[in-house]
């Protein structure tokens, strides 16, 4: 098979993971930078241009989109998807899950577990907000934010007032979360690829830091799922249409808590912690597929 990787970067890690698995399967792979790519909508010719030629025989893509390119990258993916190419992600559900807000309506309508959460209009009432999801300690959050970035724990409410002020002075929007303090700055990444888990991992935040996130100094190990911790990542996946995502969740006194579900999940730190050959996996979903 004919395999396109859409990656910015061919030299990360995960990219890298992918080039070197397709490969070892027999299989012909190229990196593509989806910003290089120009899109000819044509009727029932559509197609992509890369460097000036346009790019034929492609059999799959496995979309490696950054929050930052979202916009053109998912027009690209459409783009392969109208010219029958299969993809790992599909288009809709990389937009849907890029979309904050509406990834977590999604979620609630599955009837999944997840933290108190509220999102406003850059309300004055901000004493109302802090009081729906239960008041401080609370997490805030920016819409934008990733890996841990535009994230602030707020311990008091007089701190959680002064926060949102700021950042509704700012014009930015947030979603304001409860905390959960048995989790104790750990969360847990399901990675899900076709309807199952192939590797979970339990990440603990650096002493004195409340986020998990790898790229911030957390450390993480692999962890043998419950049943309801593996039902949900499966459920989020599917709600979603994921056929490659990483589910994190907290661990809770009323169960697995949803914080996200990401749609171009990292491979260095699921490999590292659980010793499993991840990017092969994802290869032969191509080939199931295909």
């Amino acid at each position: 098979m004919n395999i396109v990787i859409l990656s910015r970067n061919p030299h990360l890690y995960s990219t890298k993971r992918l080039v070197e698995a397709a490969k070892q399967r027999k299989h012909t792979v190229e990196v593509i930078d989806p910003l290089k790519c120009e899109i000819i909508i044509e009727k029932k010719n559509p197609a992509v241009l890369y460097k000036g030629k346009p790019l034929e025989g492609v059999d799959a893509i496995i979309p490696r989109i950054g929050a930052s390119v979202t916009f053109y990258g998912t027009a690209v993916v459409r783009q392969f998807e109208m010219m029958k190419v299969f993809s790992t992600v599909e288009s809709q559900a990389l937009v849907r899950s890029r979309d904050k807000l509406r990834s977590l309506q999604v979620l609630s309508r599955a009837g999944l577990g997840m933290p108190k959460t509220v999102f406003s209009n850059y309300t004055k009432d901000v004493a109302e907000v802090i009081k729906y999801v239960g008041g401080a300690p609370l997490v805030i959050k920016l819409l934008e934010g990733t890996q841990g970035l535009g994230v602030v724990l707020a311990e008091t409410n007089n701190a959680a007032e002064s926060v949102l002020e700021a950042f509704n002075g700012l014009h930015a929007r947030v979603i304001v979360q409860e905390f959960i303090k048995e989790s104790k700055g750990a969360d847990i990444r399901a990675f899900v690829v076709d309807g199952n888990v192939v590797g979970a991992m339990k990440r603990q935040g650096k002493e004195g830091e409340f986020r998990s996130n790898l790229h911030r100094g957390g450390s993480a190990n692999i962890i043998q799922l419950t049943d309801e911790e593996e039902n949900a990542a499966l459920k989020a996946a599917k709600s979603l249409g994921l056929g490659i995502c990483g589910v994190d969740m907290l661990q809770s006194a009323r169960g697995p808590l949803i914080l996200e579900v990401n749609s171009s999940p990292g491979l260095e730190g699921i490999e590292a912690a659980t010793k499993k050959d991840i990017a092969k996996t994802i290869i032969r979903f191509i080939e199931r597929n295909v």
